[in-house]
């Protein structure tokens, strides 16, 4: 029983272990998508304390329009991403987003956060939650629908209490013939009705790229393939910021008229 004691911690610290590796290998970027290639680019910049702060959550998706969301904003807000060393941290499906979710809202006072999490959590694997990818429709999906909303119910409750305007991103398309892994073109709108269900419930805000970039999809995403060409990313780009854009002015009157001296 000495002996048992003794080993206990130790193997509690090689599981965490483990935990990590796994949740750290799969918050990198897929192979052949455009936030694979951000990786590389120059993420750090110095934040305008007289600035709001605006921050931004999702997969590899938004990571490949938040450095075009940013430049759109110089002088309007600052936009910030949760980082991992010195490129941007992917922040997968809603398994890691409801376990990590205290950890992606720290270190600033957000006033607009503008959120999507579905790509991964519909994705097949060959375990549920973080596990292997799978190009196999018999494997599981990393979240079904049911764990996904509520995965995605948890992680709403933690946002409203950042206090800041919400934006919910719909998950965007799916190419037919995606794999590595299998992903359903079919499986966006079930998870989207599903977030929008909550959405409604909590009243946030919705960004609808789902509906922004279906009639473009030819030229603006891969084939066969959920990722982006910089012309796809960059128009995602444009729509995001112009709905922040709206969310911040909003915000703006509302600091206005609960301000005594702007009377």
């Amino acid at each position: 029983m000495k002996y048992l004691l003794i080993a206990l911690p130790s193997l509690l610290l090689a599981s965490l272990a483990v935990l990590h590796a796994a949740e750290a290998k799969s918050s990198k970027a897929e192979a052949g998508s455009k936030a694979e290639t951000d990786q590389k680019l120059q993420w750090s910049f110095t934040p305008n304390p007289a600035l709001p702060n605006v921050l931004i959550l999702g997969d590899s998706i938004s990571i490949g329009y938040t450095l075009g969301v940013r430049k759109q904003m110089e002088g309007a807000a600052n936009v910030f991403r949760p980082m991992d060393g010195n490129g941007p941290l992917n922040c997968t499906g809603t398994t890691f987003g409801a376990q990590q979710i205290d950890r992606l809202l720290a270190g600033h006072k957000w006033t607009v956060i503008h959120f999507n999490w579905g790509l991964r959590d519909l994705k097949h694997v060959t375990a549920p939650g973080i596990g292997q990818n799978s190009n196999k429709p018999e494997d599981p999906l990393q979240a079904t629908v049911q764990e996904y909303s509520r995965n995605m119910e948890k992680i709403v409750a933690k946002l409203k209490t950042t206090g800041a305007r919400l934006v919910f991103a719909t998950t965007t398309p799916v190419a037919p013939g995606t794999i590595n892994p299998l992903r359903e073109p079919e499986s966006p709108s079930r998870y989207n009705a599903a977030a929008l269900k909550i959405m409604q419930a909590n009243g946030i805000r919705v960004n609808d790229l789902f509906a922004f970039c279906e009639p473009q999809l030819a030229k603006w995403q891969l084939p066969k393939n959920v990722h982006f060409t910089p012309v796809g990313s960059e128009a995602l780009a444009h729509q995001v910021a112009a709905v922040i854009k709206e969310e911040l002015d909003a915000a703006a009157k509302d600091n206005a008229k609960s301000d005594p001296k702007a009377h």
